[in-house]
């Protein structure tokens, strides 16, 4: 009986195309921020692709440069939660063609941005056209690296490790979606501490996201909700569900002590302990976070 992405969902739809396909051996394929490709020498390979929708990921009165600056920043906050940093950048446009140039235009110019902030380059792309009426897409393709052994992926969690976020969540639609900093300093200071056993980036929200995290790790979870960081003026509703926060959601050895070392590098952004991995039987369950076909 056929059935429709609606009513499968993005996870489960995830999960049947990756067994229709050969994966690398050897690597770290589908089912992480980034794929890791390894080549040999001291460093890892990252590949990640991603795309915006305009009307799901921007509205059409969004300034273009905001645009452009998200388009590559979720896929540098990807790189980031792997412990590594991008490097090379290829942008496709699929735009009606009464697309107004000044709008490409400022698009680039907000990509430009932050590549120039975070020490990446633009190698080639593709433009093409979509029927009039239809929305614009986006599609982002980059490589990154990582230094090998400092590799941090979502299924490193351990029963009794420590579930922490980086700064606040919620209220994403205000603009921070448009105008959020990638972490990838960050990323990188918790790849070096030695106690992060498992991380992402929160791009569907802790509801969507954590889930993932835990089942990647074969684990469940135990969370405070009233420990969750909140965005100013957020629920707690939102700063599990409305995704496109962009923080670090990472697990850690229990009692590692570490935040106070963050303390001193980051003094101007949040780590706070939101609960902990548990076994499967034992797990908790959080309020529905972002998923593209529900």
């Amino acid at each position: 009986m056929s059935r429709s992405l609606g009513e499968i969902g993005e996870d489960a739809l995830i999960e049947r195309l990756v067994s229709l396909v050969p994966t690398a051996v050897g690597s770290e394929g589908p089912g992480d921020d980034c794929s890791v490709v390894d080549e040999g020498g001291d460093f890892l390979k990252l590949l990640k692709t991603d795309a915006l929708v305009e009307g799901v990921h921007y509205l059409k009165d969004a300034d273009p440069e905001a645009v452009g600056w998200k388009a590559v920043a979720r896929v540098i906050s990807d790189f980031a939660a792997m412990g590594g940093s991008a490097e090379r950048f290829l942008i496709t446009l699929a735009l009606p063609k009464s697309c107004d140039v000044s709008w490409v235009e400022g698009f680039y110019r907000g990509i430009g941005k932050c590549l120039e902030k975070y020490g990446a380059t633009v190698a080639g792309g593709e433009t093409c056209r979509v029927p009039e009426g239809s929305s614009a897409v986006i599609s982002i393709a980059a490589t990154g690296r990582v230094e090998r052994g400092k590799e941090i992926l979502r299924s490193g969690g351990n029963v009794g490790d420590e579930i922490w976020v980086t700064g606040r969540l919620g209220g994403s639609l205000g603009g921070k979606h448009l105008s959020f900093l990638p972490r990838v300093k960050e990323g990188a200071w918790l790849a070096e501490s030695g106690v992060v056993t498992a991380m992402m980036d929160l791009s569907d929200g802790l509801g969507s996201d954590l889930p993932r995290l835990a089942r990647a790790s074969s684990c469940g979870f135990q969370v405070d909700e009233d420990m969750i960081p909140r965005t100013d003026g957020a629920t707690v509703q939102q700063a599990v569900g409305d995704g496109e926060d962009f923080e670090l959601l990472l697990t850690a050895q229990a009692g590692c002590g570490f935040q106070q070392r963050w303390a001193g590098a980051f003094p101007d952004l949040e780590l706070t302990k939101i609960g902990k991995l548990v076994g499967k039987q034992d797990g908790g369950s959080l309020r529905t976070g972002w998923d593209h076909f529900q």
